[in-house]
């Protein structure tokens, strides 16, 4: 079980939403790989970065997501937007250990399939979830789509694993979507990565012995919910 803290990047910064709502914004900070740097430094040996103006279409933080794969020095998945091969590709030779997929992996399946083949071990399918059912285009849309069904169907491809992201407690500290977490967890072939409402190590415990491979935090970081080092001591490798 590790602990990736996540750097959501939104206008050339680092933020934090609340419940997955663009109009929501908690936390703001000026220097997003400057943020990268200090949680390696606490002792993390792994990053979730998503870029959220591209997941919904309002522009791109390249450079950001550049800068922070050329300085970060440890493994990072990134995310956010990406719809297509080329974005993919030039992801991974930008230097991302995996790229994070989500509203076309979900709505395309033949692309899916086609992408996975092409990049065996390097994408992380997202299913982003309301209560039980996928949503997509930034958490802007839900499908009809039940996700442990959905997570059922990844398991003939070549994937390096699944993050499921509790939307609905996104940013909340509330608590994780334990029964939600289990389920996916049993239905997948491929390590499950949960996100949303991790509030302490008593969660992440939880999810430990609920067979989760890891966890992406956000806004408990990022509060000081949670103490980073002690986190990194029991979770960061």
């Amino acid at each position: 079980m590790i602990a990736i803290p996540a750097v959501d990047l939104r206008g050339g910064k680092c933020v934090q939403l609340v419940g997955g709502d663009y109009d929501a914004e908690k936390i703001r900070l000026e220097d997003p790989p400057s943020v990268a740097r200090d949680w390696v430094r606490e002792g993390f040996t792994r990053l979730h970065v998503v870029d959220l103006d591209a997941a919904t279409g309002r522009g791109h933080n390249m450079e950001i997501i550049r800068e922070i794969l050329r300085t970060a020095d440890v493994p990072v998945q990134v995310g956010g937007g990406v719809r297509d091969e080329g974005r993919i590709e030039r992801l991974l030779d930008e230097g991302a250990s995996w790229v994070v997929v989500g509203t076309r992996a979900v709505e395309d399946a033949d692309w899916r399939e086609e992408m996975a083949m092409r990049f065996p071990g390097r994408l992380i399918v997202a299913a982003d979830v309301r209560e039980r059912y996928v949503v997509t285009k930034g958490w802007a849309e839900t499908s009809r789509l039940n996700v442990v069904d959905f997570v059922e169907e990844l398991s003939v491809l070549p994937l390096a694993g699944v993050l499921v992201t509790a939307v609905h407690l996104e940013g909340k500290m509330q608590g994780t979507d334990l029964p939600l977490m289990e389920d996916v967890a049993e239905a997948s072939a491929w390590p499950v990565f949960a996100s949303g409402g991790v509030t302490s190590l008593e969660d992440m415990r939880a999810l430990e012995h609920r067979g989760l491979a890891g966890a992406v935090l956000g806004m408990a970081l990022y509060t000081g919910a949670i103490d980073p080092r002690r986190l990194a001591e029991e979770f960061g490798a």
